[in-house]
């Protein structure tokens, strides 16, 4: 078996499921122009208050975004260094250790 000290795959895991939604894809990609309100994220997503605030609490929970307060308003951005690191796991999952491509196993046969 591989080893898997250079992979944690809890966080990776916890990084694609924050991934695994569009409402949250939306977010991000709407997050690369820069820091966004709240209050503009809610109207651009014509989203709910609650269903807004959980997709930010995935998302900043598995570190994919930061936010600040500033008076009664919170704002939200991308943190580079977790994309960064969600950029490394995809190139990780698709390359082989020795570089060479190899046969899926198969196992068992289906209608045989």
């Amino acid at each position: 078996m591989p080893s898997t000290s250079a992979f944690d795959i809890a966080h990776a895991a916890t990084l694609f499921h924050a991934l695994s939604d569009e409402t949250r894809l939306a977010v991000l990609d709407m997050l690369r122009e820069g820091e966004w309100c709240v209050c503009d994220l809610q109207d651009a997503l014509d989203a709910a208050q609650s269903r807004l605030s959980f997709h930010l609490k995935v998302l900043r929970e598995a570190g994919l975004v930061c936010d600040r307060k500033e008076g009664r308003w919170s704002y939200y951005r991308i943190d580079p260094d977790t994309l960064a690191q969600v950029h490394d796991l995809v190139r990780r999952l698709g390359t082989e250790a020795t570089g060479a491509k190899r046969a899926l196993k198969v196992f068992g046969r289906c209608c045989a």
